[in-house]
């Protein structure tokens, strides 16, 4: 392997090498010189680990391959020596502070992990020789700056030092005070708090050189002694009660972190000197203005300028990648975080570089520069991240703007002296993501605190509230969740991965009805309480491992099959199988045991047909929802996900924007024109290189098996595999292990229920077929014959103010049900225009009927008192809304005067409303004014010093005149 660069990095000249010939010469030098497979990088949005924000470790890909839940037939299987540079993102949970990015030139939030993995290959003695190799000859590293440390053991645990690992690096000829013991919190690596877990070796760099010994320095947090490199020997697997036991396999996952690397070879001290960060720290200072960065820290960065650069630098980067992997701003989980980052850089750009808006998407072009060599997935979503990032500024400063607002009016309201309330800095926190500190800051310049006490109990409830595990119900399942010891176990017992190419075994019988050929099967194993056992007893719950199976494990995005098996010749004793799971080839039952079951026991297993029947059905739909979403919203609609169940099917997608009425309906049409033509699904089983040249083929990012299956509408599968086949373009072809209808008329009808943004760029929509689409269809049918009758009634325009209330009202419940009804998507959008348009118009009615009355009744009031400085009296009105109009009327007409009005109602209720005229104030108030009238008829009563309304009891109405009267004389 040619050295790839001209210069020794130690003499920091110009032409040292670029970050790219760096990560270059690490994936090539595994791959050609030590036989690895060279892979590209996951995207940062975890595969099937619900734990995860995002991918934050090389090692998060080869999860299955660890735990040994991976597929036997899968590609992931196959692989022995693996390389390659994957994007990693640790930004909030227990890796990394988000507010420390910044504040230091070494924290990220956004990095690449160069690793190397050996998966039951080689071990320790090649691990640790590959990577002196590479740094040493390849990098040139010189050796004298290198120290490598080993796990020193644990007494409590049991477990001796690793001195197999010293001894490896002694005849390697690394000096033996370069080699170091360290404890378990330092060389002793885990996945979690339980599975596969070993001891690890790091090599450590010292910056500074020149021939003195740094041993003393190693681990001990000095800037001038770093790890660059981790080969993490996994050989144990902790189990739940703590205890650890020898994996059967042993495996080697190394992680070296690329900025750290180019640091070291360019001769650097920060990460941000290197030119994984220079051009983008010149196009801030190109798009800002300001000083330049000068890579200062702490009190030296006066007004926190260079921390300023080296956020946004940071954060830009960060929000590329996870853009471009499907991860968008927005209110929970790696969203949410991504929002905060996407905020928390923009907040820097305005508030201390003083940069335009903006600036923050004006940095995507040279961030792809950087890296999009590497990860040519950024070239091609350039266009796409800006609009994310613009699109989201925007929503921000706009948040801001109203957050400002809301603190104005609040201060505004408050009593002196007081506390700024809580729970409306939490409602800006969490509704608006309001920054907590900016609040602090407005407050501080009105010389104003926050009920911080009270604020941090809200805190407290919500994180509680989040922490409240799963529902229950969805919590994992461990006799269908087989471990990596039972899982050698049946693998070192040769116990057969299960057959379940009979879960494809159905026809279409004589009158079109579905027939499910039975299945016939011998019990290989069962397990409970994370164990094999041979024998369960009965009332027991466990799993069952068959040597073949017609039911359908959970994977691809479809629920699994439910139904029952019997011991063969035993029909009245039935063994429910209520969910069925699929881990490392092996299906297995989820079984409560009527009565005792064994290994070797013969059963016939029936699958609960109208419910298998219908997840074909929804995930047929599903593959035709996504060819006609593609067609109608054009090719760059990729999907984000799905979910196929019995009652309906979930769809995710990339979208500019909320999907149209128009649009959906084109949808709708385009799929229901595809079950009138009754299309045959075609299914084969086809090499994987081969399935996935075909053109316009619809794969998500899964983990396939080889041979796959294709799944293809309307056109046989040879047609699409053959060359230059344009076929896949015009129907549905997509990779897919799921169990499907084999015609499409059986679908009957497909109707959108439901569509939303989940996050800016992201929709979902919901949809139902068949005998449900009709009812949606139906439901919907007779809202808008009711929605339709409401309109020709208000079209009427009533004079009746009761009349045109209780067609409000009825607007309202419409409204409601519009809202809450399944019914096509298309049509609940239409309804709701027309329903807002028509509240609207009733609202206005009602308000311009109850001017008009009121302006009547104060007409002939003022003809009956002219003049006076004080009127009270009694007057029929329907409602205290029009009650209070007739005093403000009165006001208006006479400004001088105070008004009081009793209106006594039919229920025996009397309404109150008055207002003191502006020259009768302060001593004269409204509110005392009507709490000592409403007091004298037992009710109650509140408002301001210049108008208030209330009410009470009709017993005591000639009482309160008198009252009204006397309290007025009074203050007059």
């Amino acid at each position: 392997l040619a050295v790839p660069w001209r210069c020794s990095p130690r003499r920091g000249a110009a032409g040292c090498p670029p970050a790219g010939q760096v990560r270059a010469a690490f994936l090539r030098f595994f791959e050609e010189r030590h036989g690895h497979r060279r892979l590209p990088s996951a995207p940062v949005r975890p595969r099937g680990d619900p734990r995860l924000l995002f991918v934050n470790a090389g090692m998060n890909q080869f999860k299955p391959i660890f735990l040994g839940t991976v597929h036997p037939r899968s590609e992931l299987a196959q692989h022995r020596r693996v390389v390659n540079s994957q994007k990693c993102v640790r930004a909030g949970g227990k890796h990394n502070d988000l507010e420390d990015v910044g504040r230091d030139t070494y924290h990220h939030t956004f990095f690449e992990m160069l690793g190397n993995w050996s998966f039951g290959d080689y071990f320790k003695e090649e691990a640790c020789s590959m990577a002196w190799e590479l740094l040493t000859e390849v990098y040139e590293i010189p050796k004298d700056r290198l120290y490598v440390t080993y796990f020193a053991g644990d007494s409590s645990l049991g477990l001796s030092a690793d001195e197999e690992c010293r001894d490896v690096w002694l005849c390697l000829g690394v000096p033996a005070s370069h080699v170091l013991p360290f404890p378990l919190k330092d060389n002793f690596w885990e996945m979690g708090d339980t599975g596969p877990c070993g001891p690890c070796t790091e090599i450590h760099y010292d910056h500074m050189g020149g021939g003195r010994n740094a041993a003393a320095l190693v681990n001990q947090g000095s800037p001038d002694v770093v790890e660059i490199w981790n080969l993490v020997f996994m050989q144990y697997s902790r189990e739940v009660e703590g205890n650890l036991l020898p994996l059967p396999q042993h495996h080697v996952d190394t992680g070296m972190g690329l900025e750290r690397l180019v640091t070291v070879l360019q001769n650097k001290r920060s990460n941000y000197d290197t030119d994984l960060f220079t051009p983008i720290l010149d196009a801030i200072h190109k798009g800002c203005g300001g000083p330049r960065y000068q890579g200062l820290v702490g009190d030296a960065d006066v007004g926190h300028v260079n921390m300023a650069y080296r956020v946004v630098a940071d954060h830009v980067r960060a929000l590329c990648v996870c853009i471009t992997d499907g991860i968008y701003p927005g209110f929970s989980g790696a969203e949410l975080v991504l929002r905060r980052i996407l905020r928390r850089a923009v907040r820097f750009c305005s508030e201390v570089l003083h940069a335009p808006p903006g600036l923050l998407a004006s940095l995507v072009p040279t961030v792809v520069e950087v890296l999009g060599d590497a990860y040519p997935e950024l070239t091609k979503n350039a266009d796409q991240i800006m609009d994310v990032i613009n699109e989201n500024e925007a929503a921000f400063q706009s948040s801001l703007e109203r957050g400002r607002r809301i603190i104005e009016r609040t201060v505004q309201q408050m009593e002196p002296s007081t506390n700024f309330p809580a729970e409306v800095a939490w409602s800006l926190y969490g509704n608006l993501g309001f920054p907590l500190d900016l609040i602090d800051l407005i407050l501080e310049e009105k010389g104003i605190s926050l009920d911080s006490a009270a604020f941090n109990e809200l805190a407290l409830e919500d994180a509680k509230r989040k922490a409240g595990g799963p529902p229950a119900g969805q919590l994992e399942d461990t006799n269908t969740r087989l471990d990596v010891h039972s899982l050698a176990q049946l693998r070192s017992n040769n116990v057969p991965a299960t057959d379940d190419s009979p879960k494809y075994a159905y026809t279409l019988g004589q009158h079109g009805q579905y027939e499910f050929s039975p299945c016939q099967a011998t019990v290989l194993m069962l397990y409970r309480d994370q164990s094999l056992q041979k024998e369960v007893g009965a009332g027991q719950r466990c799993g069952v491992i068959l040597d073949r199976t017609n039911f359908y494990a959970e994977q691809g995005g479809q629920a699994s099959d439910q139904g029952y098996m019997i011991h063969l010749g035993q029909q009245d004793i039935l063994f429910p199988v209520e969910s069925v799971r699929l881990c490392g080839g092996y299906v297995i039952h989820e079984v409560t045991a009527v009565e005792t079951l064994r290994a070797g026991d013969q059963v016939q297993l029936f699958v609960d047909e109208a419910q298998r029947l219908a997840c074909m059905t929804n995930h047929t739909a599903t593959h035709l929802l996504n060819f006609a979403l593609r067609r109608i919203l054009g090719d760059n609609t990729e999907q984000r996900g799905s979910h196929v169940t019995a009652e309906w099917l979930r769809f995710d997608f990339d979208t500019k924007g909320p999907v149209t009425v128009e649009q959906l309906q084109q949808v709708e049409q385009v799929v229901q024109d595809v079950i009138k033509r009754n299309e045959v699904v075609h299914t084969a089983e086809v090499p994987l290189m081969l399935a996935r040249r075909v053109q316009g083929l619809r794969a998500v990012d899964e983990g396939y098996p080889d041979p796959v299956r294709i799944v293809s509408l309307g056109v046989p599968v040879e047609s699409v595999l053959t060359c230059n086949s344009e076929a896949a373009m015009q129907t549905s072809v997509e990779l897919c292990c799921g169990t499907h209808l084999l015609q499409t008329g059986a679908m009957e009808d497909l109707a959108i229920i439901s569509e939303r943004q989940l996050v800016k760029g992201i929709s979902r929509v919901i949809a139902v077929t068949g005998r449900q689409a009709k009812q949606a269809r139906e439901a919907g049918q007779c809202l808008a014959m009711e929605v339709d009758s409401v309109s020709l009634r208000m079209k009427k325009r009533s004079t009746s103010i009761p009349e045109m209330q209780n067609l409000s009202k009825e607007v309202g419940q419409l409204t409601k049900m519009v809202a809450s009804t399944p019914m096509p998507q298309w049509q609940r959008k239409e309804l709701q225009t027309i329903l807002r348009v028509l509240q609207r118009t009733a609202n206005t009615a009602v308000k311009k009927l109850e001017m008009q009355q009121a302006e009547e009744k104060a007409q002939s009031m003022l003809a009956k008192h002219c003049n006076q400085p004080v009127i009270i009296d009694t007057v029929p009105a329907d409602s205290l809304s029009i009650l209070m109009k007739v005093v403000n009327q009165l006001c208006d007409k006479s400004p001088g005067t105070s008004v009081m009005l009793l209106s006594p109602q039919a229920s025996g209720e009397v309404l109150c409303a008055c207002q003191v005229s502006k020259n009768c104030l302060p001593e004269f108030s409204a509110a005392d004014w009507a709490v000592a009238v409403c007091t004298q008829m037992e009710g109650k009563a509140g408002g301001s010093p210049v108008v208030a309304k209330g009410s009470g009891n009709a017993k005591g109405m000639q009482g309160a005149l008198t009252t009204a009267l006397e309290f007025a004389q009074s203050k007059l």
